[in-house]
């Protein structure tokens, strides 16, 4: 993963004419702990958005996925991080004696020995067989062995891709999964840009601990001299594109080396670090008409700033 991190890293600095580093490498040992502080911030109401479904409607949830007793499910949760959503559904499953194994996939070995701990105490007849590892890879693996699957990608993880990879993301997933396998997709909704940039723009300066923390990551795993007080977050939203898009802004021309190679910034110059695509039932519908996926069921919270889709691979 070492060097897929340091080929990424390299390409997206020589991206023409925008530099670019993908949002998944954010999650180091500090990038996980600064995402769990985001996570509980007032402005980021992501989180208790979907908490709210899957605590308080955990029912309807179980419901809208139509499981099977008789059957045997492979539990499958792409990005697994903490697990502090995703372990209400797992005890309402076990409390209605549905036969399943739950396999956490994240390429954070962190955070998947942090989540298989608690999940150890608070769940300890759970079958839990982290996978560390890329999506794909795991699902790969697990296709053949003749269990039901259903695929957890939640936290509006999706939304990190533009449509047209998010649309190419699920056809891979249909391909890794047999017809009537589900798959359930959390998005955050659209709404007015009042809500939505503070929660990429916090008072205290966390999500901005966040961003910037890639550049502290490069400089410790990559051989790279970031200044890193030289560049600041810069988090935009457009409300009638629907997108929120985080960069790294550079505060002066300077230049900065990287496992050898030199990269040149002009003042002002931007690093796209991450896109936040918010969602709608049309947004939705176009994104899965090129895809072996159709949406059966949704779950909304409270508010109705969040869903949970339900889809099957037919």
């Amino acid at each position: 993963m070492q060097e897929n991190f340091r080929k990424d890293v390299l390409e997206g600095l020589s991206n023409k004419p925008q530099k670019k580093l993908s949002s998944k490498y954010f999650y180091d040992a500090t990038g996980d702990e600064l995402f769990v502080k985001i996570m509980a911030l007032p402005e980021y109401y992501l989180t208790r958005a979907e908490m709210d479904i899957f605590q308080d409607k955990t029912s309807e949830l179980i419901a809208a996925m139509q499981l099977e007793k008789e059957e045997k499910y492979d539990i499958i949760e792409l990005g697994a991080g903490d697990g502090t959503k995703t372990i209400h559904l797992l005890r309402e499953l076990q409390l209605r004696k549905f036969s399943f194994e739950y396999y956490p996939v994240d390429i954070s070995l962190n955070a998947l020995e942090g989540l298989e701990n608690m999940l150890l105490k608070e769940l300890p007849e759970l079958k839990v067989k982290p996978m560390h590892m890329e999506y794909f890879q795991s699902l790969s693996r697990l296709k053949q062995d003749g269990n039901k699957k259903i695929i957890l990608f939640l936290g509006s993880n999706i939304g990190n891709m533009p449509d047209d990879e998010a649309t190419e993301f699920i056809y891979q997933l249909g391909a890794n999964m047999y017809p009537g396998d589900k798959l359930i997709l959390g998005v955050d909704l659209t709404k007015p840009k009042e809500l939505i940039l503070p929660a990429y723009n916090d008072a205290q300066g966390i999500t901005a601990a966040f961003n910037l923390n890639l550049l502290h990551r490069i400089n410790r795993e990559l051989d790279g001299n970031f200044d890193v007080k030289e560049f600041e977050h810069y988090p935009v939203y457009d409300e009638n594109e629907g997108i929120a898009k985080s960069y790294l802004r550079s505060k002066r021309s300077q230049e900065v080396n990287v496992s050898g190679h030199t990269f040149f910034f002009t003042e002002g110059e931007l690093i796209h670090t991450e896109v936040s695509r918010k969602y709608n039932d049309s947004i939705i519908k176009k994104i899965l008409s090129k895809t072996d996926i159709t949406w059966v069921e949704k779950v909304t919270d409270s508010n109705n700033l969040f869903a949970d889709y339900i889809l099957l691979r037919h």
